[in-house]
């Protein structure tokens, strides 16, 4: 049987992540000793495992305790967990293509640095002077999307 901390050191998670997913449900294999507090077993950390790699999948803490819900009424949720995944596949992906589009910004932004560094423009880049009357490029300036 593990600790919180043992548990958290293992998952390279907080404690207080660790008492969260607990709290919200996400471990329903675990248990506690005479004193009330939370013991892992190798199920609980399974759990924990599963639980940590939805959230950093990008799932909502009630997403995912809807998930674990799921598992434990066992085989006949399969095609709805396997729907989930696909979903969830799909919010990465778009937030992969989001990341490579940031990614191709900042590429080109960095090579009008090297250009401005270079003394082949001037410095365009600088919010404080696009007001001046001489920066009248301002409009191909390009900020990152949100």
């Amino acid at each position: 049987m593990y600790t919180v901390k043992e548990v958290a050191k293992m998952l390279d998670i907080t404690e207080h992540t660790v008492r969260f997913y607990t709290d919200k449900g996400l471990v329903p294999s675990l248990k506690r000793d005479k004193n009330n507090n939370r013991l892992f077993d190798q199920d609980s950390v399974n759990w924990l495992k599963g639980a940590k790699a939805l959230k950093k999948a990008g799932m909502s803490v009630e997403a995912i305790k809807n998930y674990v819900d799921l598992c434990l009424k066992g085989d006949e949720t399969v095609i709805k967990r396997y729907e989930i995944i696909l979903e969830q596949k799909d919010v990465a992906l778009k937030k992969l293509e989001e990341a490579k589009e940031i990614a191709a910004l900042l590429e080109k932004k960095a090579a009008r640095y090297l250009d401005i560094i270079n003394q082949e423009m001037p410095d365009h880049m600088n919010p404080a002077k696009w007001g001046d009357n001489n920066n009248k490029n301002e409009k191909e300036i390009e900020v990152i999307p949100k």
